[in-house]
């Protein structure tokens, strides 16, 4: 088994769309609209769903918004210099919510972004943190 992706519901898919690739530098992989059911899907991700996990975003048609709930976290993102990352978003016109810095209780770099509906990015500074 492995991971294949992560749904997001957004509330307006073109603005996620531009998140996700002019600001976080993903690649649209794919997008197929749902007449039927009033929804399409949009995955983004940084290589072929053939051996990466990607996100899904779903956009119901007619919803701007939704209620997050207290139980979602953030995704993670490795990066080669997360205060790099940081300004790179800025420039883009992204929004960081927590600028680079070590974790309160440790030593990893991290920083938080936040997408157009309110989600976290979470970017990790590659060499400061061990993987399992």
């Amino acid at each position: 088994m492995r991971i294949l992706h992560t749904m997001l519901r957004v509330g307006d898919l073109e603005k996620s769309i531009t998140f996700y690739t002019n600001v976080l530098g993903m690649k649209l992989l794919r997008r197929h609209e749902y007449p039927d059911g009033q929804f399409t899907l949009a995955f983004v991700g940084y290589g072929s769903e053939a051996d990466q996990a990607v996100i899904e975003l779903t956009y119901n048609w007619g919803t701007e918004s939704y209620d997050k709930g207290n139980a979602y976290g953030h995704i993670a993102i490795e990066v080669d210099d997360a205060y790099a990352a940081c300004e790179a978003v800025k420039q883009a016109g992204g929004k960081v919510v927590r600028e680079a810095g070590p974790m309160m209780h440790g030593t990893t770099v991290i920083a938080f972004v936040e997408d157009p509906d309110g989600y976290k990015v979470e970017f990790i500074q590659k060499g400061t943190w061990t993987p399992a």
